[in-house]
């Protein structure tokens, strides 16, 4: 079929009232410990883009809910000193720890609004996001499972925050992606709510509420559109990296946490 032309709306903001009312999933962190392990897995060790972190299981220190929210830390560790032939022929230890958390295996969904209230951490290096992925039972790899950046944010550009979603015909390394930054007040002291909503049609960005960003489906082959298919959830904090790490790392910030105030779907 014949893809259709690219529709990217760019709108002035505006409240916009919820199409996706139901709340079929959520965490509200209203415990503490450990995150539940009904609905979050873990990333770990090395995982993606050149980032610095290594990502850490199942340790408070770097993933708790604490206060009511879901904390996630970066922290930057101490090596230990290496005899002369060790300083010669050893590898390198990682500098910091981090967590990801995934639903991965335990929830996704394939049409729905995925909301997430949070406040990002600061500093050259950190390098936050809110994101889907597609399940991708049929081993087809990334971009052309999906991926839909509910939130990202680079810590060398302290008042920006960014959205985008990935597919094989649209995607970064291509240079065709689906994009938009956008700025917003006091990101070191407030907390935002982030959402997507994921139609069949379309796929709505919004912050607090207001609609940013629509994305019009451009063609039914998969190349274009993968998003009828379902998509877990992943929350991380990473450290350097190929955008994040693009002005080096700063020592001085750590450490830093990710503040998540909840967790919600509704269908």
């Amino acid at each position: 079929m014949k893809p259709k032309a690219l529709v990217i709306l760019f709108l002035p903001s505006c409240l916009y009232a919820q199409e996706y009312t139901k709340l079929v999933w959520s965490d509200e962190f209203n415990y503490a410990g450990l995150p539940d392990d009904r609905k979050w897995s873990y990333e770990e060790g090395y995982v993606r883009n050149g980032e610095k972190q290594l990502y850490v299981v199942k340790n408070s220190e770097n993933s708790r809910v604490q206060n009511g929210m879901l904390v996630i830390e970066a922290k930057k560790t101490t090596p230990k000193k290496l005899g002369f032939l060790q300083e010669l022929f050893a590898t390198r230890p990682q500098l910091y720890t981090s967590a990801s958390l995934t639903t991965r295996n335990l929830n996704s969904w394939v049409y729905g609004r995925v909301e997430v209230r949070a406040k990002v951490p600061q500093g050259k290096g950190v390098w936050p996001a809110i994101w889907l992925l597609g399940l991708d039972k049929e081993h087809k790899g990334w971009p052309a499972k999906g991926e839909i950046d509910i939130m990202e944010y680079v810590g060398y550009q302290q008042n920006k925050v960014h959205v985008a979603l990935h597919t094989k015909m649209r995607n970064h390394q291509n240079k065709k992606a689906v994009n938009r930054q956008f700025e917003l007040n006091d990101l070191d002291k407030s907390f935002y709510t982030y959402a997507v909503e994921k139609h069949p049609n379309k796929i709505d960005f919004f912050v607090d509420n207001e609609l940013l960003l629509s994305y019009k489906k451009e063609g039914n082959s998969e190349a274009y559109w993968p998003f009828n298919k379902p998509m877990y959830l992943i929350i991380n904090l990473a450290i350097g990296g190929s955008w994040g790490g693009k002005y080096g790392v700063d020592d001085a910030i750590f450490p830093q946490k990710f503040l998540i105030d909840y967790v919600r779907v509704y269908q």
